[in-house]
């Protein structure tokens, strides 16, 4: 069976990212990353990419005049590195219908909050500001809407007295570089089964049981 090829669209630094790729190095993902794309020249993720080896390409959203440009743009690197499943790791950009219809099914997401709790950009603002006592993290399938998709994972993190955004995102960031690796090894393994909104994670067959290394803390069967 051909191993899936990723397509990681990055805007920033590329934490996220880095965990994927350790993930990869260390064959807890059976899976290559094709191709890693950056809306902003200047993206730390693409030098992140390079160092690994992995083409990095900067499809900068203020070279083209219309979204659906923009758009066509990451679909035509996508499409040219063979790329069958798009990972957003810290990509600060809503994906229209046009794109999300070419790789429908296929791509994931990773937001910092318990969706479908404070979707969009200010999650950690928006939840400090309603006083929750709980956040944490989301994986989930992108559909046509603003983090509404099916949710493949979360992790919860406690929100902590006087917490600041940064702290609290700093927290719930580690449960991220945790649970977006395990999520993408699911999905590469043929693991996940979407009925509407549930996605059902199906055990591994009995000969191919082990301990999930991205998941340091349990087991996934």
């Amino acid at each position: 069976m051909p191993k899936e090829k990723i397509g990681v669209l990055c805007s920033g630094r590329g934490s996220n990212l880095a965990s994927i790729i350790d993930a990869v190095e260390r064959g807890d993902i059976r899976a290559e990353i094709a191709v890693v794309l950056a809306d902003k020249a200047d993206a730390y993720a693409l030098t992140r990419a390079r160092e690994h080896g992995i083409p990095a390409v900067a499809v900068v959203r203020k070279a083209y005049a219309e979204r659906e440009d923009f758009e066509r743009a990451l679909l035509e690197q996508l499409h040219a590195h063979g790329v069958t499943l798009v990972v957003l790791a810290g990509f600060m950009r809503i994906l229209s219908p046009l794109f999300v219809r070419a790789y429908a099914g296929r791509i994931l997401n990773i937001h910092p909050a318990l969706l479908p709790s404070f979707p969009g950009a200010h999650a950690h603002r928006d939840a400090l500001a309603y006083g929750v006592k709980v956040s944490g993290c989301t994986v989930h399938f992108v559909d046509e809407g603003t983090d509404s998709g099916p949710i493949i994972l979360q992790a919860a993190v406690p929100v902590a007295e006087g917490d600041t955004e940064d702290s609290l995102a700093a927290r719930v960031l580690k449960e991220e570089h945790r649970i977006f690796p395990a999520a993408i090894r699911l999905y590469v393994d043929g693991r996940l089964r979407t009925d509407g909104r549930q996605v059902h994670i199906l055990p591994l067959p009995k000969e191919e049981h082990y301990e999930d290394k991205t998941c340091p803390d349990q087991r996934i069967r």
